[in-house]
């Protein structure tokens, strides 16, 4: 069997910029004022806030990936893009409520004022809410897909990979390992495995849900919803090492953010344990075990492998 190769990064950016501007539109739509059956209002100033915070721009990673799992199993259209929309507002939700002060108390993301700084902490936490709320909502919407059973499956795997035993559990775990509820506020220095783990939980089950929700929402076997699950996991831990890197080696200009703030946090990080060129190193080989899991699929997962390349060495 002739080697994956992965599609080429011009290729690839032109298809991601593509799809982005499709997620854009469809957000556009559903993040707006007009109140839906079953509703009473949609006050202006929480979806402004909720707009700011999804329509700012950004690589649309997540939902790309789902719509590119779909891909692989020869299914697309509005029910993906709505699908893919949903977990791009839950990934929003999150990051607004990052930066709140009381967690990573930031004052810019991907190059513009955070939500609270533009609005204020209330309406921001509100309009976090909101978005996961909405999420949900759009999820669980018959337009999204025609299948109850189906539409259950999604909201279930969305809910575990946010909740407490994914996303948030994570998050929690970050801030416990950074010391703020220890007897004398210092941070615990993680171990390999345990930082591994925080960062599969915080960062990873997002990146790994859309591989599986593309496939589960194309009819794809139980096997391959696995393999990309796997796939997914892999570039998950690919992207935590990239941004951990990029807080060490990366300017704020290029990054639309404030960065050495791990460092300064004592944040357990991979980089910090192991140190940038074995960090490197290990971005290599997340690359082939990547190319390993979508060998099955040879040159239709191109794309895919494209999409790991990019995570893996992005400069932003």
């Amino acid at each position: 069997m002739p080697a994956l190769v992965a599609l080429s990064p011009a290729a690839f950016l032109d298809v991601l910029a593509r799809e982005g501007t499709r997620i854009e539109a469809v957000l556009d739509r559903l993040v707006d004022e007009t109140a839906r059956p079953m509703e009473t209002v949609r006050p202006p100033r929480i979806v402004a806030a909720m707009r700011h915070a999804v329509l700012g721009g950004g690589k649309r990673i997540r939902p790309f990936l789902m719509i590119e799992a779909a891909r692989l199993f020869g299914t697309d259209g509005e029910g993906v893009a709505r699908a893919a929309a949903a977990l791009e507002m839950l990934h929003c939700y999150s990051l607004v409520h990052d930066d709140l002060p009381q967690m990573d108390d930031d004052d810019l993301r991907r190059g513009r004022p955070t939500v609270h700084r533009a609005f204020d902490e209330a309406t921001a936490i509100l309009a976090g809410d909101a978005l996961l709320t909405l999420a949900f909502d759009t999820m669980a919407d018959p337009a999204t897909h025609a299948d109850p059973a189906v539409r259950a499956d999604l909201v279930l795997r969305l809910a575990r990979a946010s909740g407490v035993g994914g996303m948030v559990g994570g998050q929690m775990l970050d801030l416990t390992a950074e010391g703020r509820w220890s007897a004398d506020g210092k941070p615990t220095k993680l171990s390999d495995a345990e930082i591994r783990r925080l960062q599969a939980m915080k960062t990873g089950a997002l990146l790994r849900f859309p591989l599986e929700a593309g496939a589960v929402m194309a009819g794809a076997s139980a096997a391959d919803v696995a393999r990309l699950g796997r796939f997914g996991a892999i570039v998950g831990l690919a992207f935590q090492i990239a941004d951990d890197l990029l807080d060490v080696e990366a300017t704020a200009e290029a990054m639309g953010k404030a960065t050495g703030k791990d460092a300064a946090r004592g944040k357990g990080t991979l980089v910090a344990l192991h140190g940038i060129p074995a960090m490197h190193a290990e971005l290599d080989r997340l690359i082939a075990a990547a190319a390993k899991e979508l060998a099955p699929w040879d040159e239709r997962a191109a794309t895919l492998l494209a999409a790991a390349h990019f995570i893996a060495e992005r400069q932003s």
